[in-house]
């Protein structure tokens, strides 16, 4: 079983988490549609972008815990992995979603989580520009934005037929788990498409009922399900285990959504 935190140490760790989302959004703000952004490929083949938006932020997030938490391990997208001694882990993706930012869209957030050895404790998805904040764990879920502070809850257990589907690329992955997608987007209410981790922030705040992705790393996923868990949501890997490594990620506001479509993409073959 998981060991709970103290409460004053959940505390200084919930403070922490808002200050290293306080300073990506700082750090990020400047380039946000400015002219003459620029983006580096990481990939071969394909295309992963990486500008120095991304970079800013992370050095700026890995300043604030180099300060107020030396002790613990810091697992960033940018500039990888930083061992630490306390069992506890912060796992940064300064900017989820850059072929978003690169085009202008509001749809792209920063992630913050932190993490034992058993997934995510809690999360923190910030949308700068449109200056909301999404959070959870550790007993706490709320967010803040333009409308003010709310809590969290997600939407709640639903037919298929009336749920509310969210991807980031059309292709989902492989040619196979692209397809078992295309058989749950065939028996949903609505999809849509190209949102990142705002489609996440979506589910946790009662919006919409589905995410389905494939190719996802441990830091694009573990700050999403401690705020969706948090607001009493479901996220699991496609055979309908643990999702904090990454790969395979269903998010579901309820059971019926959830069991629904993993009857689906639980036939698609593991790697």
């Amino acid at each position: 079983m998981r060991a709970m935190l103290e409460s004053d140490e959940a505390q200084r760790v919930m403070v922490t988490a808002h200050s290293v989302a306080d300073a990506a959004r700082a750090a990020i703000l400047p380039y946000f549609r400015q002219p003459g952004l620029e983006a580096e490929n990481k990939l071969n083949s394909g295309f992963d972008p990486v500008t120095v938006a991304d970079c800013a932020a992370e050095q700026a997030m890995r300043a604030v815990l180099a300060q107020q938490r030396p002790e613990d391990t810091v697992v960033g997208e940018e500039y990888g992995t930083q061992a630490g001694t306390s069992g506890l882990s912060w796992v940064l993706d300064p900017i989820d979603g850059t072929r978003g930012f690169m085009s202008g869209t509001p749809t792209w957030g920063v992630l913050v989580a932190v993490s034992d050895a058993n997934g995510p404790l809690f999360g923190v998805i910030d949308q700068p520009y449109i200056g909301e904040r999404f959070w959870g764990g550790l007993g706490q879920s709320g967010m803040t934005g333009p409308q003010g502070a709310r809590d969290l809850a997600v939407r709640g257990t639903r037919g298929l037929d009336q749920a509310v589907l969210f991807t980031t690329f059309p292709e989902v992955g492989t040619a196979a788990e692209g397809a078992a997608f295309q058989e749950v987007a065939r028996h949903v209410r609505l999809t849509r498409y190209g949102m990142d981790c705002y489609a996440y922030a979506m589910l946790a705040a009662g919006q919409i009922d589905l995410v389905i992705e494939a190719g996802l790393s441990n830091y694009d996923i573990h700050a999403p399900i401690a705020v969706i868990e948090a607001a009493g949501g479901i996220v699991t890997d496609w055979q309908g285990g643990p999702a904090h490594q990454g790969g395979r990620v269903i998010a579901a506001a309820g059971e019926e959504q959830h069991r629904a479509a993993l009857e689906i993409l639980s036939r698609v073959p593991l790697d």
